[in-house]
């Protein structure tokens, strides 16, 4: 009995052995092959290594395992802190632009076109990210960072020269937003690389680049306006761009490639009841969400609830708190389910979006500001791991994200002009209670479409996790 229990293991390295020696006898023959194929064909032995992919090799990283730590993993989260505060820190500084033009200062339009610009501008993010993701995963980095960072810069520059709206949809709206959306990827992609014990601590720190944008870059616009003007504060927001810029183009560094090169459109998703239902809901939420980030600022001031200092600084009080709402959420997510979050997060979005029509002072404004910045950080950072969730074939998530993303964007190209419409249909171009019932009603909406989808992914019991 003994004897036969080591016979086979014996055996089976006998054969091992010998497949190992045919498998490099045929390969030290492939080598033969190729070198006399360089030396009789020099031409088109070129061509053939000109045309074999370059960048970081595919599969596992050269070094072993993600290090989830040391100089050379944080110095990435600092690159990627950057690309953040670039990108939808811009993003969210488009209240105070929303606020500047409609002063006519620049020049004359109504709010509704004004919106316009933002929205090209978020909506040019999210299709760009959904393109660029398989450019990544090709190993061109750098070439992203570089481009990226090139078109952010050069649109703020253009923006600078404006005398005309059309002027700013094309400087602000498309080159900054397609430039944005060339960094917003690579900012999330690389993390996984370097990181998988602190993965969640690395995004959570790099995000909350964003948040911080959405501080710095209004306050350095307010202040800049009075003392240089506004080209030149446009310019200087840009120098700021390409100082932070240069950061992640000299500290990022691709470690690997993926394995598989994400595909751009995954045509099942169409066929997947519980992912479509979400997207189209989180769209139909983005109606809301974007109506109070263009137009809580000008509210304040074309009301005459606040005054013009205190309305450009809502800008930054709504996005320092939604540091808590893009953080906080998710780490309870992870106890008690995405959807158990971002369903009371869309109701209470709703909610105080229509509280704004009983505001009548600065301090209930102020309040508003606060938790709609909040409660607006839970419907911004749960949607993409609501699209992990409800994706049961896991190697098309990459994929399916993009999509979403992708889809969600219209919600964001209704939201402001839709706004901005409702907002002029009045003797006084001020129907700000139509305004806020759009803004307010499509995040209940959300609401309720959440609990229906909840009730029909985990059913209706309260303490299931879903």
């Amino acid at each position: 009995m003994a004897t036969q229990g080591f016979t086979a293991p014996i055996d089976s390295e006998s054969k091992d052995l010998e497949n190992n020696s045919d498998k490099a006898t045929e390969s030290l023959d492939n080598h033969n092959d190729e070198e006399k194929f360089e030396h009789d064909h020099p031409e088109e032995a070129a061509a053939e290594a000109e045309a074999q992919p370059k960048g970081p090799p595919p599969g596992g990283p050269p070094g072993g395992p993600p290090p989830n730590g040391g100089l050379q993993a944080w110095l990435q989260v600092l690159g990627s802190w950057c690309l953040f505060f670039n990108t939808w820190g811009l993003l969210n500084t488009f209240g105070v632009y929303q606020t500047y033009y409609a002063s006519g200062a620049i020049f004359t339009a109504s709010s509704s076109n004004i919106s316009w610009i933002g929205s090209v501008q978020a909506l040019a993010l999210l299709l760009t990210g959904a393109f660029v993701g398989p450019v990544f995963d090709r190993g061109y980095f750098r070439y992203l960072l570089v481009g990226g960072g090139f078109l952010v810069v050069f649109g703020h520059m253009m923006l600078s020269l404006c005398h005309s709206l059309w002027q700013a949809v094309l400087a602000q709206g498309f080159c900054v937003g397609i430039g944005a959306g060339m960094l917003f990827v690579p900012a999330v992609a690389i993390m996984p690389t370097y990181f998988t014990t602190n993965l969640g601590l690395a995004i959570g720190i790099a995000a909350s680049g964003s948040s911080m944008g959405g501080i710095i870059y209004p306050i350095m616009f307010y202040k800049l306006i009075p003392e240089v003007g506004f080209p030149w504060a446009v310019r200087i927001l840009g120098f700021t761009v390409l100082a932070t810029i240069l950061v992640p183009i000299t500290v990022m560094k691709m470690r690997v490639k993926p394995a598989k090169i994400r595909a751009l459109f995954d045509p099942s998703a169409f066929t997947d009841g519980p992912y479509i239902w979400c997207v189209l809901t989180c769209t139909i939420g983005y109606i809301g969400l974007y109506v109070g980030i263009f137009y809580l600022s000008f509210f304040g001031q074309s009301t005459g609830t606040t005054d013009e200092s205190l309305s450009f600084y809502l800008v930054p009080i709504l996005n320092a708190a939604s540091v808590l709402g893009r953080t906080v959420p998710n780490w309870i997510s992870d106890k008690i389910g995405p959807l158990n979050v971002i369903t009371p997060g869309a109701l209470l979005m709703g909610v105080i979006l229509l509280c704004n029509l009983g505001v009548h002072t600065s301090g209930g404004l102020i309040a508003t500001v606060f938790f709609f910045g909040l409660f607006s950080g839970i419907f911004i950072a749960l949607p993409p791991v609501l699209f992990v969730v409800l994706t049961k074939n896991k190697a098309v998530v990459g994929t399916r994200i993009g999509m979403g993303f992708a889809i969600m964007g219209c919600g964001v190209l209704i939201g402001g002009p839709a706004a901005g419409g409702i907002l002029q249909h009045s003797a006084n171009h001020q129907n700000w209670t139509g305004v806020w019932l759009l803004g307010g009603l499509c995040p209940l909406a959300a609401a309720v479409s959440f609990v229906l989808l909840r009730g029909k992914v985990g059913g209706f019991r309260p303490m299931v996790k879903v």
